[in-house]
Protein backbone atom coordinates (compact mmCIF):
# COMPACT_ATOMS: atom_id res chain seq x y z
CA UNK A 1 0.00 0.00 0.00
CA UNK A 2 1.17 3.52 -0.81
CA UNK A 3 0.07 6.80 0.70
CA UNK A 4 0.12 10.24 -0.90
CA UNK A 5 0.26 13.14 1.53
CA UNK A 6 -0.61 16.47 -0.07
CA UNK A 7 -0.17 19.56 2.12
CA UNK A 8 -1.45 22.82 0.69
CA UNK A 9 -1.58 26.37 1.97
CA UNK A 10 -4.09 28.28 -0.14
CA UNK A 11 -3.50 31.97 -0.73
CA UNK A 12 -5.39 34.37 1.52
CA UNK A 13 -9.10 34.14 0.66
CA UNK A 14 -8.60 31.16 -1.70
CA UNK A 15 -9.50 28.24 0.59
CA UNK A 16 -13.04 27.90 -0.79
CA UNK A 17 -11.72 28.07 -4.34
CA UNK A 18 -9.28 25.25 -3.55
CA UNK A 19 -12.08 23.13 -2.08
CA UNK A 20 -14.26 23.87 -5.12
CA UNK A 21 -11.47 22.66 -7.43
CA UNK A 22 -10.88 19.51 -5.35
CA UNK A 23 -14.50 18.46 -4.75
CA UNK A 24 -15.45 17.22 -8.25
CA UNK A 25 -12.21 15.22 -8.50
CA UNK A 26 -13.39 12.83 -5.76
CA UNK A 27 -15.78 10.89 -8.00
CA UNK A 28 -13.09 10.55 -10.64
CA UNK A 29 -10.64 9.18 -8.08
CA UNK A 30 -13.08 6.41 -7.26
CA UNK A 31 -13.03 5.26 -10.90
CA UNK A 32 -9.33 4.38 -10.74
CA UNK A 33 -8.52 0.72 -10.06
CA UNK A 34 -6.17 0.60 -7.09
CA UNK A 35 -7.52 3.72 -5.38
CA UNK A 36 -8.41 2.89 -1.76
CA UNK A 37 -9.46 6.08 0.02
CA UNK A 38 -8.93 9.79 0.57
CA UNK A 39 -9.60 12.14 3.46
CA UNK A 40 -8.98 15.84 3.94
CA UNK A 41 -7.91 17.50 7.19
CA UNK A 42 -7.21 21.01 8.42
CA UNK A 43 -4.13 21.52 10.59
CA UNK A 44 -4.75 22.37 14.23
CA UNK A 45 -1.29 23.95 14.44
CA UNK A 46 -1.51 26.01 11.25
CA UNK A 47 -5.16 26.67 10.30
CA UNK A 48 -4.07 27.83 6.83
CA UNK A 49 -2.74 24.34 6.01
CA UNK A 50 -4.96 21.62 4.52
CA UNK A 51 -3.81 18.02 4.21
CA UNK A 52 -5.19 15.41 1.81
CA UNK A 53 -4.27 11.85 2.69
CA UNK A 54 -4.90 9.19 0.07
CA UNK A 55 -4.16 5.48 0.00
CA UNK A 56 -3.43 3.40 -3.10
CA UNK A 57 -2.73 -0.24 -3.87
CA UNK A 58 0.25 0.51 -6.13
CA UNK A 59 2.25 3.19 -7.95
CA UNK A 60 0.58 2.42 -11.29
CA UNK A 61 -2.73 3.63 -9.84
CA UNK A 62 -1.10 6.85 -8.64
CA UNK A 63 0.48 7.35 -12.05
CA UNK A 64 -2.93 6.97 -13.72
CA UNK A 65 -4.35 9.62 -11.40
CA UNK A 66 -1.38 11.93 -11.84
CA UNK A 67 -1.77 11.86 -15.62
CA UNK A 68 -5.54 12.35 -15.84
CA UNK A 69 -6.39 15.53 -17.74
CA UNK A 70 -8.84 16.79 -15.12
CA UNK A 71 -6.24 16.32 -12.39
CA UNK A 72 -3.55 18.05 -14.47
CA UNK A 73 -5.92 20.96 -15.09
CA UNK A 74 -6.70 21.22 -11.37
CA UNK A 75 -2.98 21.20 -10.55
CA UNK A 76 -2.34 23.98 -13.04
CA UNK A 77 -5.21 26.08 -11.69
CA UNK A 78 -3.87 25.60 -8.17
CA UNK A 79 -0.33 26.60 -9.07
CA UNK A 80 -1.49 29.57 -11.13
CA UNK A 81 -3.87 31.23 -8.71
CA UNK A 82 -4.77 29.28 -5.56
CA UNK A 83 -1.69 27.84 -3.84
CA UNK A 84 0.57 29.94 -1.67
CA UNK A 85 2.60 26.78 -1.12
CA UNK A 86 2.29 23.01 -1.27
CA UNK A 87 4.26 19.88 -0.53
CA UNK A 88 3.68 16.36 -1.79
CA UNK A 89 4.98 13.18 -0.16
CA UNK A 90 4.61 9.65 -1.49
CA UNK A 91 5.43 6.84 0.94
CA UNK A 92 5.11 3.08 1.29
CA UNK A 93 3.03 1.85 4.20
CA UNK A 94 5.20 -0.51 6.25
CA UNK A 95 2.45 -1.77 8.56
CA UNK A 96 -1.29 -1.27 8.62
CA UNK A 97 -3.17 -2.46 11.69
CA UNK A 98 -5.73 -1.31 14.22
CA UNK A 99 -7.86 -2.40 17.12
CA UNK A 100 -9.36 -5.46 15.43
CA UNK A 101 -7.16 -5.93 12.34
CA UNK A 102 -4.00 -7.32 13.94
CA UNK A 103 -2.35 -9.32 11.13
CA UNK A 104 0.39 -6.72 10.56
CA UNK A 105 0.98 -5.81 14.21
CA UNK A 106 4.59 -6.32 15.34
CA UNK A 107 5.18 -9.71 16.96
CA UNK A 108 6.61 -8.05 20.09
CA UNK A 109 3.41 -6.03 20.61
CA UNK A 110 1.93 -6.95 24.01
CA UNK A 111 -1.77 -6.51 23.17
Amino acid sequence: MITVIFEVVPKEGKKDEYLDIAKPLRSELEEIPGFISIERFQSLVDPKKILSLSFWENEESIKEWRNRTTHRNAQQAGRNSVFEDYKLRVASVIRNYGMSERQEAPSDHIF
